[in-house]
Order: structure tokens, then C-alpha cells, then sequence
């Protein structure tokens, strides 16, 4: 499975990469906006993992391009807001599948990518 982490924060972000790591996911991890859109360019994923609040440009942009590109691919949105908490991303983001504080604990976040990425193979 295929995975790709848009995350500000390196330590957090590398967190979760470990964890999908060690359960053998091939993980990407970028940090904004640029990253996210060379790595869809070059491949598809699974599902990406991407924090609303990114520091380099727009989750939401990375989202449409991935549903575009991408339909299968399925968008685990997290954050640590209350931003979206409405659940109003669903009705943006026609990708999005889930969406979790960034303090969800990684092995619930893993079972969740492992949940839908098996739904969108």
C-alpha cells in the first residue's frame, strides 16, 4: 500500500511514516503544498494522510488534485482544530474518508489507513 503524509511538523510526520513503515506501507512524506503535487505527479497513492493546516500552501488544493488525478485515492484529514468540525470537509473534499485530531494515537491511525486503503485497491 501506498501512502502519503502531508505534514508541517517533521516529528509528527515522521511518526506516523514509521508506523506505516513498520507495518510495510510504502510511505511519502512531504511538508506542504509543492511536495504533495510532485509526489502525485510521480505516482498514485493509496491514501494520503493531510493535515488541513498545512504551513505551505493549501490541504484543500491537495485534496482536489488528488481526487482529480486520482479518484481512488482516499484522504485521511487531520488537525489539531476544531476547524471542519461540523464534518462540512466531507461535502469539500469528495475524497475524504476520515478526519482526526493529529493526536489520534499512530496505531489507530495506521488501522484507519489500512481500512481504507484496502477499500480503495
Amino acid at each position: 500500500m501506498k501512502v502519503l503524509i502531508a505534514e508541517s511538523d517533521p516529528a509528527l510526520g515522521g511518526l506516523w511514516r514509521r508506523h506505516l513503515q513498520r507495518r510495510g506501507m510504502d510511505v511519502c512524506l512531504v511538508a506542504g503544498q509543492d511536495g504533495a503535487a510532485s509526489a502525485l505527479d510521480a505516482q498514485r497513492f493509496d491514501v494520503i494522510i493531510l493535515n488541513i493546516c498545512l504551513e505551505e500552501g493549501s490541504a484543500l488544493a491537495i485534496s482536489d488534485l488528488a481526487s482529480y488525478r486520482h479518484p481512488d485515492t482516499r484522504v485521511i484529514f487531520v488537525t489539531n482544530t476544531s476547524f471542519f468540525s461540523d464534518g462540512s470537509i466531507f461535502g469539500l473534499s469528495p475524497n475524504a474518508c476520515a478526519y482526526v485530531q493529529t493526536d489520534t494515537p499512530p496505531d489507530d491511525l495506521v488501522a484507519m489507513v489500512e481500512h481504507y486503503g484496502r477499500a480503495a485497491v
